[in-house]
């Protein structure tokens, strides 16, 4: 086989992130034909053929996909590489890669990480979002330098991570001034029938309040699931329904929002960890939110 052309194999990339030749073209400012053609250079020079045609679109197969996970390990180190050189020493800015699960709120996040910013020495942080599961993967191959998360270290995960407990806090249940005037009095039984916003499947709080609502024989109308917390904020703020949330953040959901805070319980905790492949920090940005953590939420022990 001739020598490996990292630019056809860069065009292969593009063409396999985006799923079609079109696009892949758009995003490197060539036309499609010169994409297809350097494309089909390249699947002559390695003797494969890596896609296969599914309508419109262009899936990986078996050859396809093992040619890309090793492109996306070589660009990849390229694009931290550009950065390394962007930001050099002198210059240079302290880094925290951070992935933020989407079952913890906003303003939670921001909470923690604004003081990161603070720091004497200048940071810039680079966020992500997504699903744990998703976050991990990226934490396990070193794109991340710490995931914050409201759930501990899953078990059932081919991944070596610690997690460390940063806080912990009780929650509180807002609405709209409307909704409040009818169900504030006699919280929490008052929230009987009355139209609540649910948590999504992934959030750790979700059980907690179920539990909760069995124990205290309160049968909400459930008026909308939430996988994004900052959605179901939305919905809270328009009085579709009544929420949970925090009660570190409440006086920010009363400030920003115009929400009422119609009562809170110590019975439904809502954690906050930070996952590492470290079983002890040290990042600096890191031990600054931890610190943070200490002051702005009630915090228990780390353990791994």
């Amino acid at each position: 086989m001739p020598s490996l052309n990292y630019k056809h194999l860069h065009y292969f990339w593009t063409v396999a992130k985006t799923g079609s030749v079109a696009r892949a073209g758009e995003r490197l400012h060539l036309t499609a034909q010169t994409i297809s053609g350097q494309l089909t250079l390249f699947e002559e020079n390695i003797g494969y053929k890596l896609f296969n045609r599914v309508g419109r679109r262009l899936e990986l197969n078996d050859e396809g996909r093992m040619v890309f996970d090793y492109a996306e390990r070589i660009f990849t180190v390229g694009e931290e590489l550009e950065e390394a050189l962007r930001f050099r020493p002198g210059g240079r800015a302290l880094q925290l890669r951070v992935g933020v699960a989407d079952a913890v709120p906003k303003a939670i996040a921001y909470l923690l990480l604004e003081t990161a910013l603070s720091m004497e020495e200048p940071i810039r942080i680079v966020c992500r979002e997504g699903k744990l599961d998703a976050l991990l993967a990226e934490l396990a191959i070193h794109r991340l330098d710490i995931i914050i998360a409201d759930s501990p270290m899953p078990a059932n995960v081919d991944v070596r991570g610690y997690h460390h407990l940063l806080g912990e806090c009780d929650t509180s249940f807002f609405a709209t001034p409307e909704l409040a005037r009818r169900y504030k009095k006699g919280f929490p039984h008052s929230l009987d029938g009355a139209p609540f916003l649910m948590p999504g499947e992934d959030a750790a709080v979700r059980p907690r309040l179920l539990r909760w609502f069995e124990k205290e024989k309160i049968r909400p109308r459930i008026a909308g699931e939430f996988d994004d917390g900052a959605l179901l904020l939305a919905f809270g703020d328009a009085g579709t329904g009544i929420f949970a949330a925090p009660t570190a953040i409440a006086a920010q959901v009363r400030k920003q929002y115009g929400l009422v805070q119609i009562g809170k319980t110590d019975a439904v905790r809502e954690q906050f960890y930070a996952i590492s492949v470290e079983r002890k920090l040290t990042h600096p940005a890191v031990l600054a939110i931890q610190s943070a953590a200490r002051d702005n939420l009630i915090v228990g022990s780390s353990h791994a």
